[in-house]
């Protein structure tokens, strides 16, 4: 599924390549001296190619959790492109699943910023595709420019390679980089998480995270008018299976039986269609789940103010149009369905599997069927008592003997707005001209309740220009040449992640 080319060499080789042009030339607020800037900016000129080099080439080893594919090589290329970009002691830290990976970079500085990364990608369909996921070729994007498409080219491999290449630029200029990093990566995130906590509680690497002023993935979320949002948390989640067979419940058939014996015989797949209904309201939308809500934590009237302003600012019918819908729950207005994404936790059905799914018919009563579900989580929620709460509904309502397998899963996150880490990354989107307008709660998920939760206990959240879309869905791309003055191509982002750390090594 990727190239026979030897990663390793062209890693090594590619340590002088470069950046992407610039359509939005950042101020220089934030450095200490504009000449360091101006020398950044020109070694990431001069990098432009080998840097998207590095961004094709880690799409081109596609890591799969979820399909244990090349899950070593992507952990052993993850080690390799933390050493070239100027990590030290970098470590493979082995956990009950795949491994994560973890490097220091020690400048002698003050304050020290942990950076997230993740090496998986999310599973594709080749055939849905209108180029190929895995050979990272370039496309034209309408209204956006010149674009890597490829599975991971957004989620989230080339903002991550983009942080990398603000270090490498830094190294050719001579600019020592005015924070200690602390790099933690893992392979699992699509599936959940369900060992990194292994990664972060390893004595050396929790000793360096919690030094960290805080810690953030790297993201391109540009809207077309060039403004970002800053969220001040995410919501968590669980990623599970709910499984019935004629098996464990007793009745229907242990396998597949001809059709016409459904006139006396049970199907399971009915129970599970069953079991689901009882988990929401009629419509759908409203979770069910009895104590579901006892823990939610209302929005406060800031954060109720943050949407409403966001909302007011925001162009309703392009997002629509954008996700190919015509109308939000109960045809709320849009400030309302906005507030309605951030607070309502959800159970979404992301996928239903039973008995023959092949071209035409297949007359069969199944013995087994299965319901993939995620649950989004939010304050003041728990993974634990949501697992709960969910398995004793199941066994209230009478299906004890539907199966919940729990593949992975995490707490919801929240961060201070008054903290170095949010008050970095406004001065930091301030000085580049960036309109960053505060969220109060991600809708999606990210494992940051890792760094945000005892024993780490430090702010955790997004920050990043640039543009890309299609994160697990087919078509996903990331922009590197910008045709839309206002929203970063690919030398600009790299000059934000450069910006960023400026500022937090400032900002009192």
């Amino acid at each position: 599924m990727h190239s026979s080319i030897n990663r390793r060499s062209v890693l090594k080789a590619s340590l002088f390549a470069g950046l992407a042009g610039s359509v939005m030339p950042l101020s220089t607020s934030g450095f200490a001296q504009s000449d360091a800037r101006a020398a950044i900016r020109a070694a990431a000129l001069a990098n432009r190619e080998q840097d998207i080099r590095r961004i094709q080439d880690w799409i081109r080893l596609p890591s799969i959790a979820a399909e244990d594919l090349n899950m070593p090589e992507g952990a052993e290329y993850m080690a390799e492109l933390a050493r070239s970009a100027g990590f030290s002691d970098v470590e493979i830290v082995p956990t009950d699943g795949h491994p994560g990976v973890f490097g220091y970079m020690d400048n002698g500085a003050a304050r020290t910023l942990g950076i997230y990364f993740m090496y998986d990608v999310k599973q594709f369909d080749a055939s849905e595709w209108r180029s190929p996921p895995t050979t990272a070729d370039f496309v034209d994007v309408d209204g956006w420019g010149r674009a890597i498409m490829g599975r991971g080219a957004v989620n989230q491999k080339g903002p991550e390679a983009t942080f990398l290449a603000a270090l490498h630029a830094m190294k050719r200029a001579g600019v020592t980089p005015p924070v200690n990093i602390a790099l933690i990566c893992e392979g699992e995130e699509e599936i959940g998480s369900p060992n990194f906590k292994q990664v972060a509680t390893k004595p050396n690497v929790l000793s360096a995270l919690k030094k960290c002023e805080g810690i953030f993935i790297p993201a391109s979320w540009q809207g077309a008018n060039g403004e970002v949002s800053l969220n001040m948390g995410s919501k968590g989640i669980i990623e599970l299976e709910l499984v019935a067979s004629g098996e464990n419940w007793g009745r229907g058939p242990k396998g597949d039986i001809h059709s016409s014996l459904k006139a006396m015989v049970d199907s399971p797949v009915w129970r599970l269609v069953h079991a689901l209904n009882t988990l929401v309201t009629p419509d759908g939308n409203t979770v069910a789940i009895e104590g579901w809500f006892e823990n939610v934590r209302a929005l406060s009237e800031r954060e109720r103010e943050l949407i409403n302003t966001a909302a007011a600012a925001s162009d309703e019918a392009q997002r629509k149009t954008s996700l190919g819908v015509t109308h939000w729950i109960d045809d709320l207005p849009y400030n309302e369905a906005l507030q309605r994404l951030a607070q309502e936790p959800t159970v979404n059905i992301e996928g239903l599997v039973a008995g023959y799914t092949g071209p035409g018919g297949k007359t069969v009563l199944p013995g087994k069927a299965v319901a993939k579900l995620d649950l989004r989580l939010v304050p003041n929620q728990t993974r634990a008592e949501a697992e709960r709460k969910l398995r004793a509904h199941l066994d209230a309502e009478g299906f004890a003997d539907v199966e919940m397998n729990v593949s992975g899963g995490y707490d919801p996150t929240e961060i201070a707005e008054d903290s170095r880490l949010v008050q970095a990354q406004l001065a930091a989107y301030k000085a580049m001209g960036v309109t960053a307008n505060l969220n109060p709660r991600l809708a999606g998920s990210w494992p940051g309740a890792v760094f945000t939760a005892p024993p780490v206990s430090i702010p955790a959240g997004h920050f990043g220009i640039g543009h890309g879309t299609g994160a697990h869905a087919p078509n996903e791309y990331y922009l590197i040449d910008s045709t839309n003055p206002k929203v970063a191509g690919l030398t600009d982002a790299t000059m934000g992640y450069a910006e960023i750390l400026f500022q937090l090594a400032n900002v009192r």
